[in-house]
């Protein structure tokens, strides 16, 4: 079986007695906007499951740059291969392509001091699939940042009800939710982070169903 878009040909094959859990299968792709193809990949997997599947086969992560790695994310299909999507020609340093040019997939919060514990977060959760180290990595951020404003902590808290989500923990996954519901946030601050706002109010949604 093969799947073409644009100038990417995915060949697939049957194996007898095979576990998607226990694929090594991993593609990487560089694209030119993560953040449109991401948006794209979203939209086929809501409308075929009814939301963003965050969690067990297939999945999406978002799109968040990952220290010491290019901008992007990962879409592990139902056959269990990872397809590991980045921002052609993008480094750490550069303006974040995934947020640019899609709304869902966009970090657009100002440059803060808990920047670096997302980034390391994302890297345990995202690329190396490790949520129990990702958890940690944040509310250890978190403890030793409690200067930090409330603008500064969302994206961390919208990060960690994700990855509670995603290892099957509603309860807590909910009670961050609700310090991301409790947090004082000004116009210009929910401007700012509008779109994770809204993976917030997705994650709640999905936790409903």
């Amino acid at each position: 079986m093969c799947f073409t878009r644009g100038g990417i040909d995915l060949h697939f094959f049957g194996v007898e007695s095979f576990e998607p859990e226990n694929s090594l299968g991993s593609v990487i792709l560089l694209v030119p906007d993560t953040g449109l193809l991401f948006d794209e990949f979203a939209a086929g997997l809501r409308a075929a499951y009814g939301k963003l599947p965050i969690s067990g086969i297939p999945r999406i992560t978002r799109p968040r740059r990952k220290q010491g790695t290019t901008a992007g994310f990962s879409v592990v299909d139902p056959g269990g291969n990872w397809l590991r999507v980045s921002a052609l020609g993008d480094s750490e340093d550069a303006p974040d392509a995934s947020g640019s040019a899609g709304a869902s997939g966009s970090v657009s919060a100002p440059a803060g001091r808990l920047d670096r514990v997302l980034l390391n977060a994302a890297r345990q959760g995202d690329a190396h699939g490790s949520e129990a180290t990702a958890i940690s990595v944040i509310e250890a951020g978190l403890q030793r940042h409690p200067e930090a404003t409330d603008a500064e902590k969302l994206p961390l808290l919208v990060y960690l009800a994700e990855l509670h989500e995603r290892t099957g923990n509603h309860s807590l996954a909910r009670s961050v939710l609700d310090s991301v519901d409790a947090l004082e946030l000004d116009a210009e601050a929910r401007q700012a982070l509008a779109a994770e706002l809204a993976n917030a109010d997705e994650l709640r949604r999905g936790l409903q169903t």
